[in-house]
């Protein structure tokens, strides 16, 4: 049967003083990349006590926490990033970063913090789990592969369903989103080098000028990209430096193109890589020019399970009404390291509002970031609800 609702809410919010402090705790002292010791040192520390098996990751700070059910059934996987941002803090907070250069710009610190309380939330609950639950605290989101990592050491076998909460201050605190299908984009980037002859400004015709070439392959990028890939499969390109040259009166040798490519799919993924390849070497060509084209492939597509999501969306319907959990018409072009984690199992990942109180939230990534944490009381009794409903053999949604 559902578990009630008001009584998990009730626990969530009684557990908030504890989760505000871990929360904190991670934000005064962010840290970058696949090796957060101090971040995984507070971890453990919220957990000890709890009847958990610790896996910890080789290769990175990662653990996973396993909370077994008291009768057999499957395994759901819940996330929580850890890592920060290399970029300032311009709040004035008592609980500002203190890591010059570094912040928790995109929530993760809300994200780790509200997995531990739903551990704790959820060790009460622990005879009405026809199953387990394991909590991957994950490092290296931005950017660094962790997810995939952790995959690949196995620490995230026997795993049946997954399912992770992703903040965003722009959305009314307790509110939540998601959709099926594509949620979040791939993200590649690519860096070109046209090499031609350097010479004086006022002799061009005795050069081999970069510069023209390199303005007309960023022109026609923009113009395939809208006359060879499906409109209604999405891509986007967009050259986000452009560099050559060092003073007026000389025709410089090298002249340096880099951006990013986003798609929804990865046919369009692919046509977009060949196109940037092609339209480079050929404007190049074309002006007697040489040419390198990279291409770094980033994540793929995190494409949400249709009857996971599904599940989801009735799940925090009945949990918190169903004005409060909207389907949402369109993906985002933000890019998330969980999608490895969908390739392997079904489930999906959902945005919880967090606005503050004012208003005036900042966009993630923004060094004026903040968010209400009254927001995670509802992400704790979130994840706790879609466990406790997907292990329940009685009541079981989706399996």
């Amino acid at each position: 049967m559902s578990h009630p609702n008001s009584q998990l809410i009730d626990e969530a919010q009684a557990l908030l003083p504890f989760t505000i402090a871990l929360r904190r705790k991670i934000h005064r002292r962010p840290e970058l990349g696949l090796h957060l010791p101090e971040t995984r040192k507070a971890v453990l520390e919220a957990l000890d006590g709890f009847d958990l098996e610790i896996q910890e990751s080789v290769a990175t700070s990662g653990l996973v926490a396993t909370l077994r059910g008291t009768r057999p059934g499957p395994t759901l996987l819940l996330r929580g990033d850890m890592d920060a941002l290399p970029m300032p803090e311009d709040n004035e907070l008592e609980f500002r970063s203190e890591v010059e250069g570094t912040m928790h710009a995109c929530g993760h610190d809300a994200h780790t913090a509200m997995l531990a309380g739903a551990i704790s939330l959820l060790d009460r609950h622990r005879n009405e789990l026809s199953g387990n639950v394991k909590f991957m605290f994950q490092p290296g989101e931005e950017g660094h592969f962790g997810a995939r990592i952790m995959l690949e050491e196995g620490l995230l076998d026997d795993v049946d369903a997954a399912f992770a909460i992703h903040i965003f201050p722009m959305l009314p605190v307790g509110m939540v989103s998601t959709k099926p299908g594509p949620f979040f984009a791939s993200a590649d980037e690519f860096e070109i080098e046209v090499r031609g002859q350097g010479g004086h400004a006022s002799m061009p015709h005795a050069s081999r000028d970069p510069i023209p070439a390199a303005c007309e392959m960023v022109q026609a990028m923009q113009t395939f990209v809208t006359r060879r890939i499906q409109p209604f499969d999405p891509v986007v390109v967009t050259v986000a430096t452009v560099n050559a040259g060092t003073t007026t009166n000389v025709i410089p040798e090298v002249a340096h193109i880099s951006g990013t490519i986003r798609a929804f799919s990865d046919a369009s993924r692919e046509l977009a890589w060949e196109g940037i390849d092609r339209v480079a070497r050929g404007v190049a060509v074309a002006h007697e020019l040489e040419v390198d084209v990279r291409i770094e492939r980033g994540y793929p597509v995190t494409v949400n399970h249709e009857g996971f999501t599904r599940f989801a969306l009735e799940t925090a319907r009945d949990l918190l009404g169903a004005e409060r959990a909207v389907e949402q018409r369109e993906p985002s072009m933000g890019a998330e390291d969980w999608s490895y984690v969908l390739r392997r199992v079904p489930g999906c990942m959902v945005i919880l509002g967090v606005r503050p109180d004012d208003g005036r939230g900042a966009p993630c990534h923004s060094n004026r970031m903040v968010l209400n944490e009254d927001g995670m009381a509802i992400g704790t009794a979130l994840h706790a609800k879609i466990a406790l409903r997907y292990l329940d053999a009685t009541d079981r949604q989706f399996a």
